[in-house]
């Protein structure tokens, strides 16, 4: 594995949405730096590829309110624990829980494993809510996927909140989590 800087040269065998992001981030200016590994799935698979990012790797979490009416993507630092009590007081939803895979598919274009706040730019509906811990910002790089588990973005804090997520039209509300 090896940390370089911006899009493959050779996108032969990966898949459109990956190359999407790609297209995306250099739309908008936003360098970046990419690792291309195999399938990580886990946070624990994902350890030996943050040392390499030295970024704020988040736990992606698509969750929907028992209704499956309002669906939220949740930004939280990976080795923060996550109370649904506490996120559902804080947006003013009832319960919360992890929505269906289909709906991740359908709103994001993203499949289990792949989660990513860059998946985003894909719900050109804003059917999905973003949800940022402050934790998340306290860094100086965040680490995410292109859409796909098997390359890893390193990705400048600034950037995404100043350019990335305007530009995708989804205001994030910002939680404060760990404090119960």
């Amino acid at each position: 594995m090896e940390l370089v800087n911006g899009r493959p040269e050779d996108t032969a065998g990966r898949l459109e949405k990956e190359i999407r992001t790609y297209d995306f981030l250099d739309s908008l200016g936003v360098a970046y730096q990419r690792i291309d590994h195999e399938a990580a799935m886990t946070m624990e698979a994902c350890e030996e590829i943050d040392k390499m990012l030295d970024a704020t790797i988040c736990k992606n979490l698509f969750l929907c309110n028992r209704q499956e009416t309002s669906f939220y993507l949740l930004m939280i630092p990976g080795d923060k624990k996550f109370k649904t009590k506490e996120l559902s007081s804080q947006i003013g939803s009832a319960r919360l829980s992890f929505a269906k895979d289909t709906y991740m598919e359908e709103f994001l274009d993203i499949t289990p494993g792949s989660m990513s706040v860059l998946g985003l730019m894909n719900d050109k509906e804003n059917r999905v809510q973003l949800l940022i811990d402050e934790d998340v910002l306290r860094g100086k790089y965040i680490g995410c996927h292109p859409c796909i588990n098997t390359s890893s973005l390193r990705l400048r804090t600034e950037d995404l909140l100043q350019k990335i997520i305007p530009a995708m039209e989804h205001e994030p509300i910002f939680v404060k989590l760990g404090t119960q």
